[in-house]
């Protein structure tokens, strides 16, 4: 089990347990410090970082970050909650290069603008899209295209 004292308070501001991971909730703004300081502790793999939409609720995005140290064999789950209206975090890849890929596929489907990232562009879905597909209020049906005239 992981000390639920891993990271400085003024960190974190919320703590949950569950199936044996720890999760903490981060200050946004103090995503990069977090980070760095659990790479310090020997979080050397960066397992991904997704999103949640809280749609209608306000933050309305969970940014949500999986960190694993395999040294120690431990895992830790890191949150943050972003507002709707522009949704931005800095880019966890000046800590973790892995996190390259992931942060693009966020923004890609949910919107999140990684700030800091090497090249914020969209992964899975084409350029001419219009939209975050995996935003509770995108469209069910998707938007409809004349493809021809892309």
């Amino acid at each position: 089990m992981l000390p639920e004292n891993l990271l400085d308070p003024s960190l974190v501001l919320n703590t949950s347990t569950a199936l044996d991971e720890l999760t903490l909730e981060i200050v946004p703004e103090k995503i990069l410090e977090a980070l760095r300081a659990l790479k310090a502790q020997k979080f050397e793999r960066f397992v991904s970082v997704t999103a949640v939409d809280r749609y209608p609720m306000e933050p309305r995005f969970e940014v949500v970050y999986h960190m694993q140290s395999v040294a120690r064999n431990l895992r830790v789950r890191l949150k943050c909650r972003v507002t709707g209206d522009n949704p931005k975090i800095a880019s966890a890849t000046v800590v973790y290069a892995a996190a390259n890929w992931y942060e693009r596929e966020a923004f890609d489907l949910f919107g999140i603008d990684f700030e800091g990232h090497p090249n914020l562009t969209r992964i899975m879905m084409p350029d001419f899209w219009q939209g975050h597909p995996l935003r509770r209020d995108y469209p069910v049906h998707g938007h409809k295209y004349d493809y021809k005239s892309e």
